[in-house]
């Protein structure tokens, strides 16, 4: 027994003809006669009469208009409830990413959903992309953006974009950088604040350094970007970052900055799910929106 044979049915009972019906159901008459039939042949029951006005209902149709109806309406009434989720969807989202992509995404991708879906709820965490990768995998986020994800079968991964990275210092440079790009022998030279091993920045700075037999001047070790960056506009060091997390204090004047040429260092921002954990329909819309959001974004400088 199948939803469409009961609705045909139903149809045939409302009009009191198979050829009334067939027009409303946009059928011919013999293909809707021919399904009702296989209804009563899998029920056992004549389901019409004739009479001289057309057809009605016997006694086992009665009963199976009934329960016919009741069960038409729950499929129509499941069916208007997952439109009203795809078209409003609902529900609370947990995302995760670094500090320095928090700085300057979390703000209008909250704003952006506010907009356009306010049934949806966010939940942002900060952390390092290790970290995120963590809670993607024990379920306690539904969305990681994280810089250069490794393959995992249990990950599902994007790139979203490419990222310089450059050195950051204080207007005043008392290192003495100047103007231009900066070399990566040049940048052995300067105080350097940067966050701890195995910080995923640190480690691909280190790594890159190390093939060039470079040993970078770290003098101070900082897990928390807000201070780093503090410390910087103070005078106490430089620091190496992505443009995009620094560029209001860049733009304020706050800070100064420079290309990093032989080598020039990128890495690479991705958005990260779970392969095991469903898929929403906010979540599938959130995803879409943190990736029109980071297309929107000024990420790159255009001069140095």
């Amino acid at each position: 027994m199948e939803l469409k044979q009961l609705r045909y049915f139903l149809s045939v009972a409302d009009a009191g003809s198979f050829s009334k019906a067939a027009v409303k159901l946009s059928l011919t008459q013999p293909v809707l006669s021919r399904q009702v039939k296989f209804l009563e042949e899998e029920l056992g029951e004549e389901l019409f009469y004739r009479n001289g006005r057309g057809i009605v209902l016997s006694d086992a149709g009665e009963v199976l208009a009934t329960h016919a109806r009741s069960m038409v309406e729950v499929a129509d009434r499941i069916i208007g409830e997952m439109a009203a989720r795809r078209t409003s969807p609902s529900g609370k989202v947990a995302i995760a990413m670094p500090p320095s992509i928090g700085w300057v995404l979390t703000v209008p991708l909250v704003q952006r959903c506010r907009e356009f879906y306010p049934a949806i709820s966010l939940h942002v965490v900060e952390g390092f992309s290790g970290h995120v990768l963590e809670w993607l995998a024990n379920g306690r986020v539904d969305i990681g953006v994280v810089y250069n994800a490794p393959r995992h079968p249990t990950l599902l991964t994007e790139p979203l974009l490419e990222e310089d990275l450059i050195l950051l210092g204080p207007m005043s440079d008392p290192a003495g950088v100047g103007n231009g790009s900066i070399t990566a022998e040049r940048l052995a030279q300067v105080p350097l604040i940067m966050p701890a091993r195995p910080h995923g920045l640190r480690m691909q700075v280190d790594q890159a350094m190390s093939r060039l037999g470079v040993t970078l001047r770290i003098e101070h070790e900082m897990d928390a970007m807000a201070s780093t960056l503090g410390l910087v506009e103070a005078g106490v060091g430089y620091t190496i970052l992505c443009y995009a997390a620094t560029e209001p204090r860049i733009a304020a004047g706050r800070l100064r900055w420079w290309r990093i040429a032989a080598p020039t260092l990128t890495r690479q921002l991705m958005l990260a799910t779970a392969t095991q954990r469903p898929m929403t329909a906010a979540t599938r819309l959130v995803i879409k929106m943190i990736r029109d959001q980071v297309a929107d974004l000024s990420w790159g400088p255009a001069t140095g």
